[in-house]
């Protein structure tokens, strides 16, 4: 079998093309939690607890130029590190939220699949009943 041919089969798949669905909708998703995160849930947080940006929480680790605004953005273009902590915070929210939703929608899915009734089982064939009632005939 050829390597193209191979690779047609694979990916022609059905689990390959779930997976490639799941793919694309998991990261269209994903930008949605992180602008929740970001444009709503973190300036809400910030404003309750004294109107703090989370993006410009940081301890810098080195010196800080003169004259510079002291802001994230203008150390990081000034080359200084720095612990970024609120940025972390941010990306901690955003996986929370993001783990909270995909277990909520397995949740679901697994009691939409308990939901289902059981099939009912086969008829027992004729011959198995009539040997059956020949064993019980016997025993008597």
């Amino acid at each position: 079998m050829s390597i193209a041919s191979e690779f047609k089969e694979f990916a022609l798949k059905g689990n390959v093309m779930d997976l490639a669905v799941g793919v694309i909708i998991g990261a269209a998703f994903g930008k949605i939690v992180d602008s929740l995160v970001k444009d709503i849930i973190m300036p809400v947080i910030g404003k309750i607890i004294g109107s703090v940006d989370f993006s410009n929480l940081f301890i810098a680790l080195a010196e800080v130029p003169e004259g510079n605004a002291g802001t994230y953005t203008a150390l990081k273009e000034a080359g200084v590190p720095m612990l970024a902590y609120g940025n972390f915070l941010t990306i901690s929210i955003n996986f929370v939220i993001l783990a909270f939703v995909i277990f909520m929608l397995v949740k679901q899915m697994n009691r939409l699949k308990r939901a289902e009734p059981a099939p009912a089982p086969a008829p027992t064939p004729e011959d198995v009943v009539l040997l059956r009632e020949i064993r019980d005939a016997l025993k008597k």
